[in-house]
């Protein structure tokens, strides 16, 4: 009897290191948005289908702000703490696959905090290359936003993120600049005396309240706009 429960619990132990495992495997996220994707119906010719690509910053907005997007063809598909590499793994199912005609790219600062590893500028620049080149070549309108200003991260103090996310925009815009992409500048429009987010925008200082989306939302309606009427 011993030996049948220990075999047991063996076997329980074993199913559930292997459920881990699969888990861990999905570094990507792959599984997030899969059932919302097959749901989704093609767009018709007349749909402007935008889908926004991102991490929390991007998924809270239709948390905090869901009448944003309420009456529009847009699609969120942000993940938090995500990583540029880790949506350019998933960029062709959660964006080329549903056919937009814009996407809206926000993402870097997670890279910065080294939320799945140290990471230069140059490495950030080349998945949001690789990300708007996929783009460029299904059709699909790129904008490129500006990564959100931030002083410091909650989760991992100490990093001075200010500087860095400060020469990223520098290089997200010049990339926009030579190739034509909409560059959606938040940071200006957001950013303190201490090249932070202020209170007044963010608790945390990272992630926007509902004052911070509606500073963002006029731009990005605005931008939007501008990626529809570009040939």
């Amino acid at each position: 009897m011993k030996k049948i429960k220990f075999l047991f619990m063996i076997g329980i132990l074993t199913a559930l290191g292997l459920t881990n495992s699969i888990k861990a495997q999905d570094w990507p996220n792959l599984a997030q948005f899969q059932e919302a994707n097959a749901a989704l119906k093609a767009p018709t010719a007349n749909d402007d289908r935008v889908v926004f690509m991102g991490n929390s910053i991007t998924i809270g907005w239709i948390n905090s702000r869901p009448e944003f997007f309420e009456g529009k063809p847009w699609i969120n598909r942000g993940i938090s703490g995500q990583t540029t590499p880790q949506m350019l793994v998933r960029f062709r199912q959660d964006v080329i696959d549903l056919k937009p005609k814009v996407v809206v790219l926000l993402a870097g600062t997670n890279d910065i905090a080294g939320n799945t590893g140290p990471s230069t500028l140059e490495m950030i620049m080349d998945n949001v290359k690789g990300m708007a080149e996929m783009a460029h070549a299904n059709g699909i309108k790129v904008v490129l936003s500006s990564t959100l200003p931030a002083y410091d991260y909650p989760w991992k103090p100490g990093l001075e993120p200010a500087p860095k996310i400060i020469a990223l925009n520098k290089m997200i815009k010049a990339y926009c600049e030579v190739t034509g992409h909409v560059y959606l500048d938040y940071f200006s429009a957001m950013v303190d005396d201490r090249g932070g987010l202020p209170k007044k925008y963010a608790a945390d200082e990272v992630h926007p309240t509902k004052a911070g989306y509606a500073v963002m939302e006029p731009l990005v309606e605005a931008a939007i706009a501008q990626a529809l009427i570009k040939q």
